[in-house]
């Protein structure tokens, strides 16, 4: 037989037409892409418009203001506050009202330097079946309560005379104060204690009357799993009143009034006049009506 003269050529394009298919990548596999490159991550840039105050903070000033509000009443003081120019605010909404009185005493009255505190709504949440046993579910508990550790801001009561301000409104079914923690504050020289939201065990806190405990609703769960601590010592809002850090909480059985503390003194010397005047008329006619003197009036001097 005799081989055509472009034979080896045919062959030799063959044998190349072949390795190139070869060495093609089949169109039908998923090509190789390079690494995607990683996101750049970014914290939005935290800016605090309200600041807190400046001011005198010494136990020497602090004794003074205290001992301008002895004995003063809300009412005193908003009649003071009127009286300074600042008519309609600074008292808390109405409904925020002491959880126990007593009436002989007047031991759920008090007069301190706030403390602030804010807490926030959770981002995840504890659903069904979160947890494979109880133990998991308290591991989970007790790092939630570290996370929202009252260590922050217990300390700041061990000048004494503090009242600690929740802004906790609408933030869920959380009952913020108990009968435990409300000791332990009592312990650290918490005077009182003021939330626009939830106290719990209140028949225990009732019983012992060791706190005096001013809030806006009545039970609740626990806090983890629940809220978050947001910040300690910033400006919040209570009740409809701007507290800042070192405001003058003057709280009885009317409600709970916030001083700002750069009128402190002002706003004290006239509530001081207008309560010894209304003591004075009132011991009048206590002697006239034969009536026993009690806490809210004293012999004339």
């Amino acid at each position: 037989m005799t081989m055509s003269p472009w034979f080896p050529t045919l062959a030799a394009a063959a044998l190349a037409a072949a390795l190139l298919a070869a060495a093609a990548p089949d169109p039908r596999a998923p090509s190789a892409q390079p690494p995607a490159a990683q996101p750049e991550l970014t914290t939005p840039q935290e800016k605090r418009i309200l600041q807190n105050k400046t001011f005198d903070d010494s136990d020497q000033a602090r004794q003074e203001i205290l001992a301008l509000f002895k004995d003063a009443r809300v009412t005193d003081v908003v009649d003071a506050m009127d009286a300074v120019g600042l008519q309609d605010m600074g008292v808390m909404d109405r409904s925020i009202r002491p959880l126990w009185r007593d009436a002989e005493r007047l031991t759920h009255r008090f007069v301190g330097f706030a403390v602030t505190v804010r807490y926030v709504p959770v981002q995840v949440r504890v659903g069904q079946g979160s947890f494979a046993d109880v133990a998991a579910y308290e591991e989970f508990k007790s790092r939630e309560y570290k996370q929202s550790a009252e260590t922050a801001w217990r300390d700041l009561g061990n000048r004494g005379n503090a009242v600690v301000v929740f802004d906790a409104d609408e933030v869920g079914y959380v009952g913020y104060i108990g009968s435990n923690n409300s000791l332990s504050w009592a312990a650290a020289g918490f005077v009182g204690v003021v939330t626009d939201g939830n106290a719990r065990d209140t028949d225990e806190i009732v019983l012992t009357r060791r706190m005096p405990v001013y809030c806006r609703h009545i039970g609740g769960g626990v806090r983890p799993g629940r809220v978050w601590l947001d910040s300690v010592n910033v400006p919040v809002n209570c009740g409809g009143a701007l507290v800042f850090p070192g405001d003058l909480i003057v709280a009885d059985g009317d409600g709970v009034v916030v001083v700002p503390r750069e009128h402190a003194a002002a706003v004290g010397r006239y509530a001081r006049a207008e309560h010894q005047r209304d003591e004075r008329g009132r011991l009048n006619h206590y002697k006239r009506l034969g009536l026993p003197l009690d806490p809210t009036v004293a012999p004339a001097p």
